[in-house]
Parts: C-alpha cells; structure tokens; sequence
C-alpha cells in the first residue's frame, strides 16, 4: 500500500471515529502532514502539524523535557511518543502522530542512518514502532512518513 493509499485510509477511519489527528515531526518536516491534507476532505479530520527539527524546539514547543532528550537523545522511542503526547496536547486532537530519526548522510548521536521512530498518542494511550528504513533521505523520510502512517491506522482499528 502506498502512503498516499495509506492515508486515503487514514483520513476515511478518522472520519468514521469522528476523530482528528494532529502531527509532530522532526525527521519528516512536514511531509507526513502534507501527505494526510493532500486527502481530500482532511479539513475535516487534520487539526495541524508542528515541525520540532531541533532538541531545543522539541522541548519548547512539544513539551519533550529535557532531561529525556538529555538522556537518551532525539532519536528514541521515549522521545517519540513524548512528542506524540505533547503534540496531541498542544494540538487539541483526538490522535498525534510524531517521527523522529536519522535520513543520513551521516549518522546522529551515534544512531545509524535510516532509524525511524514514529508513535501515535490517543485516548488509549501512545504506542510506537522502531522502523529501519534502506535507502537516500528521500526514502527514509518517505518510509518514516509510511510507517507513521500504518501505526496510525493499527490505532484506529
């Protein structure tokens, strides 16, 4: 299944939960938020994104605290659904989603190119999934976008 597939589904489970999802992204940048809006009808669902690429701004505008990101860094499944949770409280939405990981070229905090973390905070609470994705940026963010996006699904069914 394809993202843009992925979230046809996405917004189609939102809807029929009468639920919204907002987004956290660090590694994505927003396309994780583009690809749900490019949905039509995601006006209804899609509360809006916050784009957290620095530490400093994780904990200033996603509420991650700081010693966490002290400890273990940014690229971590604690750090995920910590950016899940405050994006859903930030964002007033039913659902968030975060991602957080290395693209490349290089490694990050001694982390390889092509980890992922994505997590989805909900009223049942935040679940998250370690991804390795192969390929360029391009794919990692792309695969990072995708994986999001099923963990986001597996929380709506």
């Amino acid at each position: 299944m394809t993202a843009t597939l992925a979230a046809t589904e996405v917004v189609a489970a939102l809807r029929d939960h009468t639920a919204t999802v907002s987004t956290a992204e660090s590694l994505t940048a927003g396309l994780l938020c583009a690809t749900l809006v490019d949905v039509p009808g995601a006006s209804e669902v899609v509360r809006g994104g916050i784009v957290a690429y620095s530490a400093d701004l994780k904990a200033e505008l996603l509420g991650v605290p700081e010693d966490l990101l002290a400890r273990v860094g940014t690229v971590d499944a604690e750090t995920a659904a910590a950016m899940a949770t405050g994006g859903r409280r930030r964002l007033g939405s039913s659902f968030a989603v975060a991602t957080t990981g290395v693209a490349g070229p290089d490694p990050v905090e001694g982390k390889p190119v092509g980890l992922v973390f994505v997590a989805v905070a909900g009223p049942g609470g935040c679940d998250t999934r370690r991804l390795r994705v192969r390929g360029d940026r391009a794919a990692v963010r792309a695969g990072a976008v995708r994986g999001a996006l099923d963990l986001l699904l597996d929380a709506l069914r």
